[in-house]
Formats: structure tokens, sequence, C-alpha cells
């Protein structure tokens, strides 16, 4: 089964690997993933972005992002 985008109920194979963190509670290192889709990419991004919290778009590798 192929990697699906994070977006609440979508099923679409993610394309984009979002790495973010919440400086509040995360060490600077620190990275979390979300996976996006093409429709999902922008929204998922701003959603992250407007918190301060995307540190990164970078393309999705199946199997190779995970929460570090």
């Amino acid at each position: 089964m192929s990697d699906v985008c994070s977006a609440k109920g979508c099923q679409q194979p993610a394309v984009w690997a979002l790495r973010w963190n919440n400086p509040k509670i995360h060490t600077p290192e620190r990275r979390k993933v979300w996976l996006a889709c093409v429709d999902h990419r922008e929204s998922l991004g701003d959603f992250l972005g407007a918190r301060g919290f995307l540190r990164e778009a970078v393309e999705h590798v199946e199997g190779a992002d995970e929460s570090v």
C-alpha cells in the first residue's frame, strides 16, 4: 500500500513530506511529518505555516519520511 495523504479523509498517494515541529514542545532538531497529495499540499502547508510550525516541504519518498 502506498503512503497516503495526511489530510482528513483523503486516500490519495502522498507526493510531499511536510516536515514540521512545534517549538513549544519539540527540540529544534525534532521533525514531525505530515504527508500531502497534490491537492492538499497547499492547505496543509498553510495550516502549519500559519502556526510557525512548517520547517520544510520536500518530495516524498515512499517509506522514507518518518517523524524523527
